[in-house]
């Protein structure tokens, strides 16, 4: 497996909306395995494909919220949330992103987010948080929207 080097803001591929997957083969798993070994070696909490220039709608993360570990993968995933904040997010409530290194910006987010997809073997995934958790789901499902936090 290989570390991928992580795009930055500006590289027109972080904005563009991610591709669906189709076809769960061996590079899909190699590709989930490249993104789980470059998460961590960057270090981030999550990574979206399109971050490391791959088109697939799919993101990992790994983090630690409230002193549990969550640690997965997400295919295709679909976003719901609670509501998230009208109001300019607090100035504390801030944010980083593995393309836009060494910054940290006010983001407003849901408290609550669940994500629904597929696993790299096609079979049901649901992921559901608050906090860290909820803010990491969002994160990653915007990256593979095309949008940057921004």
């Amino acid at each position: 497996m290989a570390i991928r080097p992580i795009l930055v803001a500006g590289d027109p591929r972080l904005t563009t909306p991610a591709t669906r997957v189709t076809v769960f083969d061996d590079e899909l798993a190699a590709l989930v395995e490249e993104m789980f070994e470059t998460n961590t070696a960057a270090p981030g909490a999550g990574l979206a494909a399109n971050q490391i220039g791959d088109p697939r709608s799919v993101f990992v993360y790994d983090l630690r919220d409230g002193g549990v570990r969550h640690h997965g993968h997400v295919i295709n995933p679909v976003l719901e949330t609670s509501g998230i904040p009208e109001t300019m997010p607090d100035p504390e409530d801030t944010e980083g992103c593995l393309s836009v290194p060494g910054e940290l910006f006010p983001t407003g987010r849901a408290q609550w987010a669940r994500v629904t997809g597929v696993d790299v073997e096609n079979n049901p995934v649901t992921v559901e948080g608050t906090g860290y958790l909820a803010r990491c789901l969002q994160h990653e499902s915007d990256h593979l929207a095309g949008l940057l936090y921004l």
